[in-house]
């Protein structure tokens, strides 16, 4: 008799089998999709693992309670998310602002006015790059903007317009209900907006599109 576990696990790698086949072929070559073995990891999200190499993470027990067309559109927002090539890479900021300030010390220490400047400087470049990685809005359009490509690989796939947005409007309003950090939440709530305004300008031009050709 098949056990629980085992029955559980090929129903996750069958999951991962099917969303890499949602990948555009562009892309199989050098994005996978795996399950995660992290605690309390997110839902789903992608990461730079080595050199022209993807992953896309994926919380498989939280997964498994969404509906397959919810899946599959978050599932493309985070394959957009790779072609806008706007997913976290491993950063060096951190570190060089690390050295930076390490070495305006030592400078003011042994007071070397040239070296003082340069360390000043390294200080400057990655603040400024840590900033713009961590500016909110930037990342809200870089979601937003994700999300109508999503919807775009959606009607590639198949899907008719109002149902790619149908599907992840409806993903997006899970997400919303089920997620404890208001931070988080309020960044599922601006995609929403962002997306109820798209399909309202969707349904216009098609409605327009139509009384055209009559």
């Amino acid at each position: 008799m098949t056990s629980y576990a085992t029955s559980s696990a090929k129903a996750e790698m069958s999951e991962l089998r099917r969303l890499k086949s949602l990948l555009p072929p562009e892309l199989q070559s050098w994005v996978t999709v795996e399950g995660t073995t992290e605690v309390n990891p997110p839902l789903i999200r992608c990461e730079e693992i080595g050199k022209d190499q993807v992953e896309i993470q994926i919380d498989l027990v939280k997964w498994d309670a969404l509906a397959m067309d919810q899946r599959n559109l978050l599932f493309w927002h985070e394959v957009a998310r790779v072609q806008n090539d706007t997913i976290p890479k491993d950063g060096w900021e951190m570190a060089a602002l690390a050295i930076g300030l390490g070495g305006a010390v030592g400078e003011l220490w042994v007071q070397d006015g040239l070296l003082l400047v340069l360390a000043l400087a390294l200080c400057g470049v990655s603040g400024w790059r840590l900033y713009q990685k961590n500016n909110g809005e930037k990342q809200i359009r870089e979601l937003i903007d994700a999300d109508e490509k999503a919807i775009a690989l959606a009607t590639r796939f198949g899907y008719s317009l109002p149902n790619a947005y149908k599907s992840l409007g409806s993903a997006l309003k899970t997400l919303i209900e089920n997620t404890p950090s208001k931070r988080q939440r309020s960044r599922y709530e601006a995609r929403l907006s962002a997306l109820k305004r798209s399909a309202n300008k969707a349904k216009s031009k098609s409605r327009n599109s139509d009384e055209g050709g009559l």
